[in-house]
């Protein structure tokens, strides 16, 4: 049985620099990691799911945050490096992956053995995706060289976090 990677908001507005929640240097380091990740899970027959911000203009979550990946926005687009993979791009509007989504749907239609997740932010997105998919009883391994965020310490809490509470297996 092959494996599901899902792929946190590696997009244009998060990791090149001049966008409002630029994640910095150190968010970009993850994408040659990702990028081999995703060739040997593609290798392996694993599905590829680009589980990403799209958000109208008027979103409420930019009482937060500043606005960002606005739908049909380059800021919205995955980033270049990663955009040459195939897989299935969803569109969510809110921390989880699952909120709102046909991931669900899609994830239960598969069955994988494995969902592995990867990309920004650690702290937020990531986060809240593990957990929903953890609340669905899927067994979650994070490759820690895969994921990063703007708050280091965030970052460092929510690996732990993701571990201790939620039960995953993070990748050293």
């Amino acid at each position: 049985m092959a494996n599901a990677v899902l792929i946190i908001d590696m997009l244009r507005g998060f990791l090149e620099e001049g966008y409002a929640l630029y994640c910095g240097d150190k968010a970009r380091q993850i994408i040659p990691n990702i990028s081999r990740l995703l060739q040997h899970e593609s290798n392996n027959g694993s599905k590829l799911f680009f589980i990403c911000d799209n958000h109208k203009p008027d979103d409420i979550e930019f009482n937060m945050f500043p606005p960002h990946c606005i739908a049909g926005t380059v800021e919205a687009e995955i980033i270049p490096e990663l955009a040459l993979y195939s897989g299935e791009f969803i569109p969510k509007t809110r921390y989880s992956g699952f909120f709102r989504t046909n991931l669900e749907e899609k994830l239960q239609g598969f069955k994988p053995e494995r969902v592995i997740v990867c990309g920004v932010c650690t702290d937020i997105c990531v986060l809240h995706t593990i957990a929903d998919a953890r609340n669905r009883d899927y067994p979650i391994e994070v490759p820690i060289n895969c994921v990063a965020s703007f708050n280091e310490t965030g970052h460092r809490f929510a690996l732990d976090h993701i571990e201790k509470v939620l039960g995953a297996k993070l990748l050293y």
